[in-house]
């Protein structure tokens, strides 16, 4: 495995990790599953799926890191899918447990996080699913999220101390609705029980839902809030308030309502999500991102006809709020 060092020795032999990649590029995905190997994860309990990449990233990442179990797309199948091959490769290797982890995810040299999060995994018999409090990938310490809580307003969920400053009300541990999937621990057991992801989200909320059905059937999902790992929100699909990643929070609001929403869930989201739609134009609007409010809107709209998200819908050119790069002219 060239240089790298098998790094910290506490993580458990029975667990294995899941990196999804979808045009991560060379440098992001090696910064990521070396720091899984500083964790104590071998290469050869890293499933690397690859959906469908053209950057060149799959085969980069092959040729600098031996031991890898790869797992090749020839399409983009969407993080949901992509990400239960990976689970269901590890769990037929006999994987005690699966860390759900993006490939923009890190952490800090010479930390011991995973050991932490397996052995709460360890702690009682119906703990299912726990990750550790997440900073942004800056030198700001800026918390993105510390757990996650379902209360179905605006984008039905919400991210735990997302953008404040990190302290000690986010080290805190404990029950949470949900945590995110870009560095989620879960259980043979709970997997087996539950099921994986639900791939018709393609991308978003496919977390908050694991998480919901996780809690009806009785696991703990706790947050370590005293450990700590690194996300660099991707752009792939235009990060932050792109219009992409709007579309598909509309559209997947819809599908996770029809599923699970009660009326007055349905009331809570018109509220807080429809209706505040024109308000949110205005304030976006003069801060440039007017788009990704009307991408939302339409994501909603689109949900409400029975669409989904596909790998097409999200292509350049695929909708004029996200068009084509415009080809330079000229030197």
């Amino acid at each position: 495995m060239g240089n790298l060092s098998r790094g910290v020795a506490a993580a458990g032999a029975g667990t294995w990790a899941v990196v999804v990649n979808w045009n991560g590029g060379r440098e992001q995905n090696l910064a990521c599953l070396r720091s899984l190997v500083d964790q104590g994860i071998d290469a050869d309990r890293i499933v690397f799926v690859d959906n469908g990449s053209t950057d060149g990233s799959r085969g980069e990442v092959a040729a600098a890191m031996d031991g890898l179990v790869h797992l090749d797309n020839g399409a983009n199948l969407g993080f949901g899918e992509a990400a239960n091959q990976g689970a269901r490769r590890a769990l037929e290797a006999g994987a005690k447990a699966v860390f759900f982890v993006n490939n923009d995810l890190r952490f800090d040299d010479g930390t011991s996080c995973l050991a932490g999060l397996e052995e709460t995994l360890r702690s009682g018999p119906r703990v299912g699913m726990v990750g550790p409090r997440i900073l942004f990938d800056d030198a700001t310490d800026r918390v993105w999220c510390a757990g996650g809580r379902l209360d179905f307003r605006q984008n039905l969920s919400t991210l735990l101390g997302h953008r404040q400053p990190d302290g000690p009300l986010w080290r805190e541990s404990g029950p949470v609705d949900y945590i995110p999937g870009c560095a989620l621990l879960v259980s043979r057991e709970c997997l087996q029980d539950v099921g994986f992801f639900d791939a018709a989200f393609f991308a978003y909320m496919e977390d908050v839902d694991l998480g919901l059905r996780a809690r009806r059937r009785n696991w703990s999902v706790l947050l370590r809030g005293d450990l700590c790992a690194r996300h660099a929100p991707s752009s792939s699909t235009g990060g932050g308030y792109g219009a992409r990643r709007k579309w598909m929070q509309g559209v997947n609001s819809v599908r996770f309502l029809r599923l699970h929403g009660r009326p007055t869930h349905w009331l809570r989201f018109v509220a807080f999500d429809v209706l505040t739609l024109p308000v949110a134009l205005v304030l976006r609007g003069c801060r440039g991102e007017g788009a990704g409010v009307l991408a939302k809107a339409k994501g909603i709209l689109d949900g409400l006809m029975g669409r989904r998200v596909t790998a097409g819908a999200l292509e350049p050119g695929a909708s004029w709020l996200w068009r084509r790069p415009r080809r330079r002219v000229g030197p």
